[in-house]
């Protein structure tokens, strides 16, 4: 049974990054499909104007604002020139920018914060490893927080770089199951260079009211390379920055006026020891899934659903509209900060 479930999740991980990335790609043309290799160097028209955001840098401090509300910043910058932080309330988990002249701040550590929601969060994500591979024991696979708390289950859907446009129909269709759709979107930052006026699609439905937007760092470039094993791929690509990844991400949102979440999904659902180390060290929450809405139904109450509304898996996103109308998944659909 162990080799069962381990190898679902294994096809699970390689399907998801196929159809992620891949134009055209299908559930049942999976093995077949040619995905097409995401070169992280290829210029992208009218970048952003991330010149906004500088000198930004990882950073923890306990703060107070006027009110003595207590906050956790995680991040310091410059944006427009004006000192901000970006800060983390530790019960809630919701994260806003600050003016950092506003705020008493103190350095502070881990074993200080221990007891927050937010640092229980983040360690019992660290600690959660997954699926190790059995070809290859050191590729953890799906680790970090694969499911949720209480009822309903958590939307989230991945950003992955994509020669295709945004699948608009199928997010206005979930717009349509109430005001204010709560919804995680993973966000790479070549996705975002590489397709403005989607990205600005979104942000009109999110101040429309139609969409709660939570912004997932999927990391920068993406890196993934077809036929190479998990070892040397994604992420564990040599030569890939890890804080890099995570920090170019944040920035790129920053700079276009969103605030970064306190989660971050590996692409592929493929990590190592070191990689989640990295992401903890810099105090956010691992982010899994359930099951890949193609390969893994049934869902219980509390399940992370995984998509990918990129243009790159039809398949997936008819499947999901099926189930959703079958009543096969766990409704109401709730905020990921609720997951932890």
């Amino acid at each position: 049974m162990k080799q069962h479930v381990i190898g679902r999740m294994q096809a699970f991980s390689l399907a998801a990054a196929l159809l992620a990335i891949a134009p055209g790609a299908s559930a049942q043309g999976v093995v077949s499909a040619a995905p097409a290799r995401i070169d992280a160097k290829a210029p992208a028209a009218d970048p952003p104007p991330q010149m906004r955001v500088q000198n930004y840098r990882p950073v923890f401090q306990e703060c107070h604002d006027a009110g003595k509300r207590r906050l956790l910043a995680i991040r310091a910058m410059s944006v427009d020139a004006k000192r901000q932080l970006l800060v983390v309330d530790p019960s809630s988990l919701a994260t806003s920018l600050e003016d950092e002249t506003s705020l008493i701040c103190a350095d502070t550590d881990d074993a200080a914060q221990k007891d927050t929601r937010f640092m229980a969060a983040i360690t019992a994500s660290a600690q959660a490893s997954g699926h190790p591979s059995t070809a290859q024991p050191s590729v953890l696979q799906n680790a970090g927080l694969s499911h949720g708390v209480g009822e309903g289950s958590f939307l989230t859907g991945d950003l992955c770089p994509s020669r295709k446009p945004l699948d608009r129909a199928f997010l206005q269709g979930i717009e349509a199951l109430g005001l204010a759709t709560p919804v995680s979107l993973s966000i790479s930052g070549l996705w975002l260079k590489r397709h403005g006026a989607d990205f600005q699609w979104l942000l009109h439905e999110a101040r429309a009211g139609a969409l709660t937007i939570t912004w997932v760092n999927h990391s920068f470039h993406h890196p993934y390379v077809p036929g190479r094993p998990f070892a040397n791929n994604f992420l564990l690509t040599p030569g890939v920055d890890i804080q890099a990844e995570i920090l170019d991400t944040e920035q790129i949102l920053i700079a276009n006026g969103q605030v970064p979440s306190v989660f971050f999904r590996f692409p592929g659902l493929i990590s190592d020891a070191v990689t989640m180390d990295a992401v903890r060290r810099d105090h956010l929450v691992t982010l899994g899934a359930d099951g890949w809405l193609v390969f893994m139904p049934p869902l219980r109450a509390g399940a992370i659903l995984l998509i990918h509304p990129n243009g790159n898996e039809p398949e997936g996103l008819r499947l999901f509209s099926k189930l959703l109308g079958q009543g096969r998944l766990p409704r109401p659909f709730r905020p990921i900060l609720d997951a932890p």
